[in-house]
């Protein structure tokens, strides 16, 4: 494997580094090197992916718009949810559409820039985050145990809308409402699974539970792997709420 760069020829950390890390992070210099769990990554093919990316999205955002049920509901519970849900409703349908992705290891900061930054005042923005390669691994471990699921069109249909209306987001005012069309979109899933799968008896369980799991993935990290290579700085909830709402459209990736 690749030797870390924070330590010198004899495998004990460069003077260099020991000096500068006591610069940037006093009294941590002699911690012990995480470099694997730190390493950043970035898109292969970003043109690519993206672009794949950003189409999913345009989807996902118009499978809430055509909801009729969805416009009943308060304009703040329909921000609510968008926030909540946004996330393992654009993860389905990467797999639905099976939209694959490689990463490659992020060219690292220079030691320099990183002096320079930590003198910067504590009003300032800190520099932008990238992936880390453990946060993109159990993102790519998801999709595939979702993939293995080979999912129908109408599972997917069905289980969008379970995943959507989701009663338990803090500060909803049509709770109650919100989870009776869940219970409507899990009890269509289900029926129409016995006929599809009359011998797989819990595969309504194991499709929910697999879905759960799309829930804790951050934000952050599909932002900043997916989309920001075409937003750039702009705020990527802001947007969603643009594209809802048809104050303006998706930019175009490059």
């Amino acid at each position: 494997c690749e030797r870390c760069q924070c330590h010198g020829e004899d495998k004990h950390p460069a003077i260099l580094y020991t000096l500068l890390s006591q610069n940037l992070q006093p009294g941590r210099a002699r911690q012990r090197c995480h470099c694997h769990q730190r390493r950043t990554v970035r898109l292969r093919t970003p043109h690519v992916t993206c672009r794949a990316a950003s189409d999913v999205l345009v989807k996902t955002i118009n499978f809430m718009k055509n909801l009729p049920a969805f416009h009943l509901l308060p304009r703040e519970d329909q921000l609510l949810l968008l926030d909540s849900c946004w996330v393992p409703l654009f993860l389905l349908g990467l797999v639905q559409e099976m939209v694959t992705f490689e990463v490659m290891e992020a060219p690292a900061p220079s030691m320099l820039k990183k002096i320079l930054l930590s003198g910067q005042s504590k009003g300032q923005e800190p520099e932008g985050t990238q992936p880390t390669l453990v946060a993109v691994q159990r993102l790519q471990c998801c999709l595939n145990t979702f993939w293995r699921l080979d999912l129908s069109p109408k599972e997917y249909t069905y289980l969008r809308g379970a995943i959507l209306f989701n009663p338990d987001i803090p500060g909803l005012r049509a709770s109650p409402y919100i989870k009776s069309l869940q219970w409507e979109a899990q009890r269509a899933l289900q029926e129409l699974l016995q006929p599809l799968h009359p011998e797989a008896r819990g595969r309504f369980s194991r499709i929910l539970r697999v879905a759960s799991s799309l829930k804790s993935i951050p934000a952050a990290l599909i932002t900043d792997l997916f989309f920001r290579p075409v937003i750039g700085d702009a705020d990527m909830s802001e947007l969603l709420v643009e594209m809802l709402f048809e104050v303006t459209g998706w930019p175009q990736a490059p």
